[in-house]
C-alpha cells in the first residue's frame, strides 16, 4: 500500500538510526518507509495499526514493523483533547538491510540473521517475557556509537531471532499498490473511525470523508484494506473494549460496551467473541492468567 512514504533522516555517519520520541502524541498518519523499525513505548495508550489488522499498546510493548509496512501507532483520544497534558515517550530504532547495511547482512555468518529479517516483513510483537531483554539491548544501542554500536545491534537482532512464539502482526503480508491519494484516502478514513468509534457511524458519514457514495466506498475499501467497512468498524471497537476491560476502569461490563460504541449488550457480546474467539469474562480470565504467569 503506497501510503505517505516516510524517509527517515539518515546521518552521513550512522546505518543504525536512534530516535527518542517525547511527543504530545505519536504521528498520526498512515505512512511507511524502507527501514525496519523497532519501537518500544515508553508511555502513552494507543492502537497500533499495522497493514490491516489492529494491536493495542500500553507502556513497554515492543513491536517490529516490516520494511516498508504500512502503520500508524494511534494515541488514544484523550491525548488529542484541548489542553491535555499527555504525552508520549517512545525509543525507536531504524534500520535498511538494503542499505548501507546490505554487506554486513550479506556475510556468510550473518544468514541466519538475514533470513530472520527477511521473514519479518508482517512485523511482530516482542513476547512480554523477553521484553527486559530487549529494551535492556535497545538502550545498549542507544546509548553507544561506532564498532560497539554495531556489535549492540548483530546481538539485538541474535536475541529476536532465538524466540520460538513470535506471532504476526498481521494475517497476511498482501501488497496492494494504490496511488498516493487513494492512500491518503485510507488513512483519512482510519483517522476517523479512531477518532469517533464510540458514536454511532453509518456507511453514509464515512463515505462522506472520502467524498464517495456509500457504493463506490465499500468497493474501494474493502479493495484496499481487505475489511468491509462494519468488520472495520467492529474491530476499532472491540480493540477499544479490550483496553478498557483490562485496565479494569469501568463499572461493569455494559459501561464498557456502550462507551466502545454497541448500542445492546447482546451485540457487544455476539460481536466480541467474533473478534476475540472469547466472551468478555473469558477475555478477562485469559488476559489475567498470562499477566500472573509473565509476573512470576
Amino acid at each position: 500500500m503506497k501510503v505517505l512514504q516516510f524517509t527517515v533522516p539518515v546521518p552521513l555517519d550512522k546505518t543504525i538510526i536512534v530516535q527518542r520520541d517525547v511527543l504530545p502524541y505519536f504521528y498520526p498518519h498512515l505512512h511507511r518507509h524502507q527501514e525496519v523499525q523497532l519501537t518500544w513505548i515508553q508511555q502513552g495508550e494507543g492502537t497500533l495499526v499495522a497493514d490491516n489488522n489492529m494491536h493495542a499498546f500500553r507502556p513497554n510493548d515492543i513491536f517490529w514493523l516490516g520494511a516498508n509496512q504500512p502503520h500508524i501507532f494511534k494515541s488514544d483520544p484523550s491525548y488529542f483533547a484541548p489542553r491535555s497534558r499527555k504525552k508520549i515517550m517512545a525509543l525507536v530504532i531504524f534500520f535498511n538491510p538494503d542499505g548501507n547495511l546490505s554487506a554486513l547482512f550479506n556475510l556468510p555468518e550473518m544468514k541466519p540473521l538475514k533470513n530472520f529479517v527477511q521473514q519479518q516483513q508482517c512485523g511482530f510483537k516482542v513476547p512480554s517475557l523477553q521484553t527486559p531483554d530487549i529494551s535492556a539491548q535497545m538502550l545498549r544501542i542507544a546509548n553507544s556509537n561506532g564498532p560497539e554500536q554495531l556489535m549492540h545491534f548483530v546481538e539485538l537482532l541474535r536475541l529476536l531471532s532465538g524466540y520460538p512464539d513470535i506471532s504476526p502482526l498481521a494475517a497476511v503480508n498482501k501488497k496492494v499498490t494504490v496511488s498516493d491519494h487513494d492512500g491518503i484516502r485510507i488513512g483519512n478514513i482510519y483517522n476517523y473511525i479512531m477518532h469517533n468509534y464510540e458514536h454511532p457511524i453509518t456507511l453514509e458519514d464515512a463515505a462522506s470523508q472520502v467524498h464517495m457514495t456509500p457504493h463506490a466506498f465499500c468497493r474501494f475499501f474493502k479493495k484496499h484494506t481487505l475489511h468491509t467497512f462494519v468488520s472495520f468498524l467492529n474491530e476499532v471497537r472491540i480493540n477499544e473494549a479490550c483496553k478498557k476491560l483490562t485496565d479494569g476502569n469501568y463499572d461493569n461490563i455494559a459501561t464498557v460496551a456502550y462507551t466502545s460504541g454497541f448500542n445492546s449488550i447482546t451485540n457487544f457480546n455476539r460481536v466480541f467473541k467474533s473478534v476475540t474467539g472469547k466472551s468478555p469474562s473469558e477475555y478477562l480470565n485469559s488476559y489475567f492468567q498470562h499477566v500472573e504467569k509473565t509476573g512470576q
